[in-house]
């Protein structure tokens, strides 16, 4: 019997270029105000003309990467380090991508996605069904901006309206006057919609103490609270998990595995929230999941402002993972448009997974730029 031998399949160069998406409406945190998406995007090239897609937002006030970090990340270092590499070293690549320079995630999360996606065409399947397969279907929720509080009452009504049956509300910046933010939306919503409240770092210890114990006495049925006190500040966050019996959703104090390990060891949070930005990618992704399993801690699967690249590799991680439980993938909802083709179909609230190879992604405009070739 003669078989037939396959073909190596090796990275060949790296594309780059900027993306600029206007938001529906502009996005507000305690951190920040953004009007529009403006990413870099990536495209990984093989020598048998096969293509991976990746994406990375400049995030400096949570990631510290800007635009030329990640440009410069990728094109001085990350793409030297691979290039030449078979896809099927999935393992060596990892290593060379992370080996190569510290920190700078973002840049590493758009080369980590567009190595997925190349490694799951190779195995003629879609990326979830490589990495477990648990899920066909996503329900994301929506997130509400920090605004006045009849312009977030009106903007939840809208979501509502749109399909989306759980809110996650912005708050953070004027302390106990939260509370009274939160009851009205809860008041205008009804019992049925469910809320979280994200304070992106806005509160002290002993303040979200007291603001998240009101909200329990006044019986505002609050899903979760994420990352109510500074990120460097664990004790605090395990301050604010004991003193409460809301659960407390660590997000900008999780980057690595080793900060998964020891929030959960010293119970500084009762759930993880994953984002392939802080993680630098998939791979990393995976080992917090893995970690988050042997804990027995959820985790919720979130995003930076990114359009429907960088959402749609997330998307299938959530959908291989029975583990995360959560899913705030809102990117491509809070976009006028989407110049991406192919990909996860995004229904409203509903994510529905692609059948396609990889991350499913088939078209990105022309790049603007290069990197090695």
């Amino acid at each position: 019997m003669i078989f037939k031998e396959e073909r190596i399949i090796k990275i060949s160069r790296i594309d780059i270029q900027e993306i600029d998406i206007p938001l529906v409406t502009p996005f507000r945190t305690a951190l920040r105000t953004v009007s529009s998406i403006n990413d870099i995007v990536i495209t990984v090239h093989t020598d048998s003309g096969e293509t991976g897609y990746g994406e990375a937002p400049p995030t400096a006030v949570i990631t510290g990467d800007t635009k030329g970090s990640i440009i410069c990340a990728i094109r001085n270092f990350i793409a030297p380090s691979i290039i030449g590499m078979e896809i099927d070293d999935i393992e060596g690549i990892m290593h060379a991508l992370h080996s190569c320079i510290l920190n700078n995630s973002s840049a590493k999360a758009a080369v980590d996605m567009a190595v997925y996606d190349l490694y799951a065409k190779s195995l003629h399947r879609p990326l979830y069904q490589i990495l477990g397969g648990a899920k066909q279907t996503l329900e994301t929720d929506l997130t509400i901006s920090v605004n006045p509080t009849e312009i977030m009452i009106h903007d939840s009504l809208a979501a509502v309206n749109q399909g989306f049956q759980i809110l996650k509300i912005k708050v953070g910046k004027e302390g106990m006057k939260d509370v009274e933010r939160i009851s009205q939306i809860r008041s205008a919503l009804g019992p049925q919609v469910t809320i979280r409240v994200d304070a992106n770092q806005g509160w002290n210890p002993k303040e979200a103490v007291r603001i998240i114990v009101r909200m329990e006495d006044l019986g505002l049925d609050i899903d979760l609270v994420e990352q109510p006190v500074p990120a460097h500040d664990l004790y605090g966050m395990q301050y604010v998990t004991s003193h409460s019996c809301t659960p407390i959703l660590a997000d900008e104090s999780i980057f690595t595995p080793r900060d998964a390990i020891r929030i959960l060891e010293m119970h500084g949070a009762d759930m993880l929230n994953i984002k392939l930005m802080k993680t630098g990618g998939i791979h990393h992704a995976l080992k917090i999941c893995s970690i988050a399993e042997i804990y027995g801690a959820e985790c919720m699967i979130g995003c930076m402002l990114e359009s429907k690249i960088a959402v749609s590799a997330a998307a299938h991680l959530a959908a291989g993972k029975n583990i995360i439980t959560k899913v705030d993938l809102d990117g491509p909802s809070l976009c006028r448009t989407d110049p991406f083709e192919g990909g996860p179909v995004y229904e409203g609230s509903c994510i529905k997974m692609n059948q396609d190879y990889g991350i499913g992604i088939t078209q990105v405009p022309k790049p603007i730029f290069k990197t090695l070739k």
